[in-house]
Formats: structure tokens, sequence, C-alpha cells
């Protein structure tokens, strides 16, 4: 039951027994009798006065409670000159302003922090309470490079993603560098906010590919002007000497054959290690690209010709799975063929014996697809296969890989290296910037 009812039925009662009472006096004393109706009345009127004034500021109340419950900050009320009822109002006014203070304030930090998530460099996955991704800014979408309605409302675990299967076991306050395809470096840190009384998961993304490509390229060019200076002054002398000695008469002869070849052999082997040092200088020396107009399609067929000898001693075949349109490149021809030629041959060099290398290619988006049937790429090291001077093969170098990531770099394509299934490797190059 409500005050106020409890307040109309209590006067109303206690105004009827005075009546009933009341009446017993008239049988005695009319003039008593009219006396005590007209305290009866000015009761009634009294407590009129005094429901109004007790109401009133309960009403009040309840109208400032429901604006509040309807989140409306901008109700206040005026005085009206009851001492009571006006220490009520100032103190809801005062109220009043305090809370639209502060949802202003929180409305302006919200606004920033929505800013400053959209437009960070860095990108930011936000998951809510049941570890669902509920919100990414579009420097995370870029990195991960897939439709934000494709994921959203999703669990990280049920994402077929690499970098989702990493954060899925990062624990909150960690970080960690993860590399995909070899090439591409990320780093993630995992962290947590309070909302409502709930932890809440945000993670960071930040590319590091260029800072660590940069790196590595300065490391490494300097240890390689480093050994091919030393080796060049080496070289230079001690084939002068052997030249000079390969002309004596004193080893002309017959009965000096044996020398004469073991000159000959040191000869070339100091031939060979001048050529070994110029590939990893190539990679010190590589120039910026020259940039021309050049058809995909006709590159391909060229570098297939040229390879054609070496894959037919494998049984290997060529197939060309070209777009119907025409894709012309703006890069530097004779890069972008070194490029593609250390593909195929590492595509040759993975078949053993009888296989296909397919070309495909795509206009929207603009790219080339080289698949091979070889042995594939052992998981344990796909993470390394662009590192400098890193090798899969016995007497390898490290520098093919190398020099097609720079090359292509330079050139600002987007590339990849994975095996996509059993029996195919695919070499992905997308040509759209």
């Amino acid at each position: 039951m409500k005050l106020r009812t409890k307040y109309l039925l209590f006067v109303i009662t206690l105004h009827l027994i005075t009546l009933v009472l009341s009446y017993f006096i008239f049988k005695d004393n009319q003039v008593l009798f009219i006396v005590s109706e007209i305290f009866i009345l000015l009761s009634a009127m009294l407590a009129f006065q005094l429901y109004r004034q007790l109401i009133q500021p309960l009403k009040t109340l309840m109208t400032g409670v429901e604006a509040i419950k309807d989140r409306d900050f901008t109700t206040k009320f005026v005085t009206t000159g009851k001492h009571e009822m006006d220490q009520l109002i100032s103190v809801y006014n005062q109220m009043i302003d305090v809370l639209r203070t502060e949802r202003t304030k929180q409305e302006e930090q919200h606004f920033f922090l929505e800013k400053l998530i959209q437009t960070s460099p860095t990108g930011i996955i936000i998951l809510d309470y049941d570890n669902k991704i509920q919100q990414l800014n579009p420097k995370a979408l870029q990195l991960l490079g897939i439709d934000e309605k494709a994921i959203v409302n999703q669990l990280v675990d049920e994402i077929d993603h690499p970098v989702m299967k990493q954060i899925s076991g990062l624990q909150s306050g960690e970080a960690k560098t993860i590399t995909l395809s070899g090439v591409t470096t990320f780093k993630l840190q995992k962290s947590h906010f309070i909302d409502r009384g709930f932890a809440r998961v945000f993670i960071m993304m930040e590319e590091l590919t260029a800072e660590i490509l940069e790196a590595e390229k300065k490391a490494y060019g300097k240890i390689i002007r480093m050994m091919a200076h030393e080796v060049n002054n080496t070289i230079g002398p001690v084939n002068s000497i052997l030249q000079s000695t390969l002309k004596t008469d004193q080893i002309n002869g017959e009965q000096n054959g044996t020398l004469k070849n073991a000159l000959q052999v040191a000869v070339d082997r100091n031939q060979n290690l001048n050529v070994f040092m110029r590939n990893f200088a190539d990679l010190v020396r590589l120039p910026q690209p020259n940039k021309k107009s050049i058809d995909l399609h006709k590159l391909i067929r060229n570098i297939t010709t040229l390879m054609a000898l070496k894959a037919g001693e494998k049984e290997i075949e060529f197939e060309y799975n070209f777009s119907r349109e025409p894709i012309t490149l703006h890069a530097d021809e004779q890069q972008i063929e070194q490029a593609l030629i250390n593909v195929v041959k590492n595509a040759i060099e993975s078949i053993d014996q009888k296989g296909t290398i397919t070309f495909t290619t795509t206009t929207r988006p603009s790219q080339l697809i080289i698949s091979d049937t070889g042995k594939g790429i052992d998981p344990s090291v796909s993470e390394q296969l662009f590192t400098p001077f890193f090798s899969t093969k016995k007497d390898g170098q490290g520098v093919g890989l190398t020099l097609i990531r720079e090359i292509l770099l330079n050139h600002q394509y987007k590339f990849s290296l994975q095996t996509v299934a059993k029996g195919r490797t695919d070499f992905s190059i997308s040509f759209d910037s």
C-alpha cells in the first residue's frame, strides 16, 4: 500500500470517529456540537493542506527519479518558496548538474577513445565477455586481410586464421612476435580492461616487417661488403700468380701435367668463389626498380622456355591457367624476370621426378600463383624461408629466396610461399597495391 493511501485512510478514519463522537454531544449540548463541527472542518482543511505539503515533494521526487531512469539529465525544478520543498529541489538540481557533467565527460571520453581506436596505426581487436570478437579497427582488418562481417561475433578459437590461433593461446599481459609465410612479422600483445565489473580483453597488433627487414638488410649488407672486400683482395693477386705460373716453361711439359691441372683447378675454384661472393653482393647492390609496362603472360612464357630443358631432365611439365584478359605490370622487367626464374628453379628442384608446375593468373585481384607438385615445405622451417642465408638445400647459399623477397618488396608486391595441400605448394604474388 502506498504512503499516500495510508495517510488518506488514517485521516478519513480519524474524522469519521470524531463525527460519530460529536453526534452524541449534539443531544446534550448543541453549542458544543457546533464548535466540534467547526473544529472537524478546520482539521479536515489542515489535513488536506498537510497532504499537499507532504505528498507534493514525493511526486516531484518521483518525477525526477523517472527522468533519471530515462537518462534525461536536463529536467530541473523551480523553487516553490516552501523551505522543505526548496531544500529537496536544490539537492535534486545539484545532483542533476553533476550527473549531466559526468555524462558529458564520459561521452566525450568515449568519443575520443573510439576515434583513437579507429585512427590508430596499431591494429586493435576487442573481445566481449564470451571471448567473441566484438570490434576491429581498420588497421587490424588491413593486417588480417579479412572481412569484418566474417569474424565479428565469432569465437576466437573457431576462426581459421593463423593470427587468431596465436591470439587464443596468449595470456592477458603476454606479448608475442610471430612470422607468417616467412615474411610478414607481427607483434601481438594481449591485455584487458574492466567494463561494468567484468574483465574484457583486447589485442594490439603491430606489424614489424619493415623494421625487421631493414635491420636485417643493414646487418647482412655490412657483413657481405666486408667479406667481398677481403675475398676480392685475395682472389685478384692469387689468380695473377696462378696464371703467371701456368705460363712458365717449367710446367709446360707432360711430366708436370698433374701440377698444371692442380693449378687450373685452383684458378677455377677462385673464379667460383668470385661468383659466389657476387651473388651475395647482388643483394646489397640491388638497384631501385626501373619500372616499365610489361606483359606478365609473355614474361612467363619466356621464362618457361628458358627453363624447359632443366625441367625436361626431370620430366616436369608446365601448365598454364591464364586469365582471359592480359595482365600488364608496371615493373622492372629484368628484376621480376630474375625473381620468377628463381621461383621456377626452386619449384623444379622440389620435384624429385615427374611432376607439374602450374601458372595461374587472375585479374581481380591481379595475382600470379606458381604451383608445384613437389615434396612441400616442412612446417618447422616455414617461418625461416625468407631469412637471409637460410637454406634447406645441402649446398644452398640462402640467396635465392632472399633475392626474391628484396625484388618483390621493392615493387611493393605482397607474396607468400606455403604448402596448401599434400602435393601442392603455392608461391603467390599479388600485384595490387
